[in-house]
């Protein structure tokens, strides 16, 4: 091995002469580009000879906009019976609440407004069933 031929090829690749070409101009365009647009009609040149203009349209995102109005979801109530009262009617008003909010967000109004019922009434079941519940353990607790 040539020891001056390898401390030329280190000294090479620390200090590179001159960058590619494709770093100094990106776009591919010659360095005298035009600062004006180019002339528009149905037979238009890009920047070299023979190339078309290529004109590109702006992009336009469409979002469905929530309705002024939404059905409750009663999420934070499904939340709290599941937790503390009866916690299988609970976790059935949680799967509607979420049914609920899904609903509302895909603009199912119809579907919203049933599964919001539904929530709401295993919500208050779950709340009852949990009173009852604890109610009976305070006496039964007195009792014996």
């Amino acid at each position: 091995m040539d020891p001056s031929r390898n401390s030329s090829e280190k000294s090479a690749m620390l200090y590179p002469s001159a960058p590619p070409p494709y770093q100094a101009n990106p776009a591919g365009y010659p360095p005298s580009f035009p600062s004006q647009p180019f002339p528009q009609g149905p037979y238009a040149q890009g920047p070299y000879p023979g190339q078309p203009v290529v004109a590109v349209q702006p992009a336009v995102f469409v979002t469905a906009a929530p309705l002024a109005s939404q059905v409750p979801d009663y999420l934070g109530y499904s939340i709290f019976t599941m937790l503390c009262c009866f916690w299988p009617l609970g976790i059935a008003a949680l799967i509607f609440s979420c049914s609920t909010r899904n609903a509302n967000f895909s603009g199912q109004r119809e579907l919203a407004g049933k599964n919001s019922k539904t929530a709401l009434n295993l919500n208050h079941a779950a709340l009852g069933t949990g009173l009852i519940i604890i109610v009976l353990l305070i006496i039964v607790n007195i009792v014996f």
